[in-house]
């Protein structure tokens, strides 16, 4: 594996934030006052986190799409079917309460390793891909794994 590049490194990184800011307001209760006060409530506890969380493996089938425009043949078809899962999976089984939307949510980012790791073995996603993957799914599995199980 190559190096993550710095740009892509720091904007994954801050891509956490509204991840962990959820999960710190879940276990701080006067964070969690301070956020409803400053930030209002669909921006403090489970709240942020799911939203979030849906929009991101949203977002991962758009980032899935374009490393499938690498490949051609039947190896891109399975590929742009492929990266519609997340958000299709986001769509239909992401809601009701926010326990069983966790828990799909981080069924959700276990899949999209998953394919993660089958267009980075295809070599269709940069090298350093699992790399940064890989932490960046444990620290998302985890924030959600409290709003689900804390």
């Amino acid at each position: 594996m190559s190096r993550i590049p710095a740009a892509a490194l720091i904007l994954g990184i801050a891509g956490l934030v509204p991840f962990l800011w959820g999960a710190a307001t879940l276990v701080a209760p006067g964070l969690a006052e301070w956020g409803i006060r400053m930030l209002g409530p669909r921006f403090v506890g489970p709240y942020v986190g799911l939203a979030y969380g849906t929009v991101i493996l949203s977002f991962m089938s758009g980032v899935l799409w374009g490393f499938a425009t690498r490949a051609e043949g039947p190896v891109a078809a399975t590929g742009y079917a492929l990266s519609v899962l997340p958000a299709l999976w986001a769509f239909l089984f992401v809601g009701g309460g926010p326990v069983s939307a966790a828990i799909y949510l981080i069924a959700g980012f276990v899949g999209l390793l998953g394919l993660d790791w089958l267009f980075w073995r295809q070599g269709l996603a940069p090298a350093w891909w699992m790399a940064l993957r890989v932490p960046l799914t444990a620290v998302v599995v985890a924030t959600l794994a409290l709003v689900a199980y804390g």
